[in-house]
C-alpha cells in the first residue's frame, strides 16, 4: 500500500484527505478474480489470475496499474486478451489526479458518472462523509451487478443506479460535485442543471483528435458551466457518445490521391494545445501508426469525421520523401483543414493546455482560448 502511495503521488500535489481514502478503501476487493493488464511501457498485454498466480495478481492490484475488466462490452471473454476494452479498475494515480481536482467535502452530495467496479465510488463516500451522499450511476447492468457486491462486501453503500448517465440523476439532484469516469465528446447539460451554484464537475474531455483532457467547470448562478483543462486525463469513452463503426467509401468518385508538404508528425506529435484548438476548430478526430510495412519505416496519421463514416484521409511518412502521400476520402478537405487549424494554433503563439478553457449553456459548449470570451471558431 505505501508503495502504491508512493506511485500516485510522484509530485506531492494529491491532498492527504485523498491518500487516507486511498489507504483505507482496500482495492483488492474492486479486482476481479481474473483481469487484463496492458501495460503503458511494454504494451504487451496478460492476464491475472487470483487462484493460478496469486502473488502477480496482488502485486498488480497494488501499482499504479489499469486493470481491464471487460471486453467488447461482455461480449467477448477476458481470457482472449483481444477486442474494445469497455470496462476497468483505472490506474490508481488517474483516479486521485480527478478526485483532487474534484475537491469534494464532508456533506457534499456527489453524482458519479460511471461505477465501474465500485472503487471510485467507495473513495467518494470516504471522503463526503458519513453527512454525505453518492449517487453512482452505470449503464452496463451485468458491471453494476458486480459493483454493488464489491462495494457490499466493503462496507461501503452509496446510492447505486443503472442507466446512463448522460441524463444525470434529476431525484437525486441538487449536486454539489459531479465526478465522471468515461470519456466525453459533449459535456451533457443535464449536468451542470442539476448541480448548485458553485458545484465543481470533473471529467476526462476526449474530442478524440490527439491526446485527451482533464475538465474541470464551476457551475455559475446563471446556469452555465466555466472551467479549464488543467492536465491529461483518458478513459473509455462513454457508450452514447462513442464513433461511428468505420465503412467503406460510397464508390470511387470519392477516392482522392494527393500530396502534401506537412509531415504528418508535425500535427501528430503536436502539444496538447494544438490538439484541443485543432479539436474546437474541425470537430475532427485522429489516429495514428508507426508500425513499418513491407516497404519499410512508415508513419502513418489518420484523420476523420466523427459524424460521417465515408469522410477520412490518410496521411503517410517516410524517410527522405518531400511530398507525402495524401490518400482522402469524400469531399471534404479533412487535411487541409487540420493543417489551417495548426498553424492558426502557431500564429497565436503556440498556447498551451492550460490556457485554453470551455463553458458549457443550454445550447451546448465552446472552446476558449484565455477568456471566455475570445471563442475559438
Amino acid at each position: 500500500m505505501d508503495r502504491l502511495i508512493a506511485d500516485l503521488d510522484p509530485a506531492g500535489d494529491i491532498r492527504d484527505v485523498v491518500k487516507q481514502a486511498v489507504r483505507a478503501v482496500p482495492r483488492h476487493l474492486f479486482i476481479p478474480d481474473v483481469g487484463l493488464v496492458s501495460p503503458r511501457k511494454t504494451g504487451t498485454a496478460f492476464l491475472i489470475d487470483r487462484d493460478a498466480g496469486p502473488a502477480l495478481w496482488g502485486d498488480t492490484v497494488y501499482s499504479d496499474t489499469t486493470v481491464v475488466t471487460q471486453l467488447d462490452d461482455g461480449g467477448t471473454d477476458l481470457s482472449e486478451m483481444a477486442g474494445d476494452y469497455t470496462s476497468s479498475a483505472s490506474a490508481p494515480s488517474t483516479v486521485a489526479d480527478l478526485l483532487n481536482l474534484l475537491d469534494p467535502d464532508p456533506g457534499h452530495g456527489v453524482l458519479e458518472v460511471g461505477t465501474g467496479t465500485g472503487w471510485t465510488a467507495a473513495l467518494l463516500s470516504r471522503l463526503v462523509g458519513e453527512h454525505g451522499e453518492v449517487t453512482s450511476m452505470e449503464v452496463d447492468a451485468a458491471v453494476a451487478e458486480q459493483a454493488a457486491k464489491n462495494l457490499a462486501a466493503a462496507g461501503v453503500h452509496p446510492h447505486l443506479v443503472v442507466g446512463d448517465g448522460a441524463a444525470g440523476c434529476s431525484r437525486r439532484a441538487p449536486f454539489d460535485r459531479v465526478h465522471v469516469t468515461c470519456g466525453i465528446r459533449t459535456v451533457p447539460y443535464a449536468w451542470v442543471a442539476q448541480s448548485r451554484p458553485g458545484a465543481v464537475i470533473v471529467l476526462p474531455y476526449c474530442p478524440g483528435f490527439g491526446t485527451n483532457h482533464a475538465l474541470r467547470l464551476v457551475v455559475m448562478p446563471d446556469g452555465t458551466a466555466v472551467g479549464r483543462f488543467p492536465g491529461f486525463a483518458s478513459y473509455m469513452m462513454m457508450r452514447s457518445q462513442r464513433g461511428t463503426p468505420d465503412r467503406p467509401p460510397r464508390g470511387p468518385d470519392d477516392k482522392h490521391h494527393l500530396t502534401t508538404r506537412v509531415d504528418p508528425r508535425t500535427i501528430a506529435y503536436a502539444p496538447a494545445g494544438a490538439d484541443l484548438a485543432i479539436s474546437a476548430l474541425t470537430g475532427l478526430t485522429s489516429n495514428g501508426s508507426a508500425e513499418p510495412d513491407e516497404d519499410g519505416d512508415l508513419y502513418r496519421l489518420w484523420v476523420s469525421d466523427p459524424g460521417d463514416p465515408y469522410s477520412w484521409a490518410a496521411v503517410d511518412w517516410r524517410p527522405g520523401t518531400v511530398d507525402y502521400k495524401l490518400y482522402q476520402v469524400g469531399t471534404r478537405p479533412l487535411w487541409d483543414e487540420v493543417v489551417d487549424a495548426y498553424f492558426r494554433w502557431v500564429s497565436w503563439g503556440e498556447p498551451g493546455r492550460d490556457r485554453f478553457g470551455m463553458t458549457v449553456t443550454p445550447e451546448g459548449q465552446r472552446i476558449w482560448l484565455d477568456f471566455p470570451d475570445r471563442i475559438v471558431e
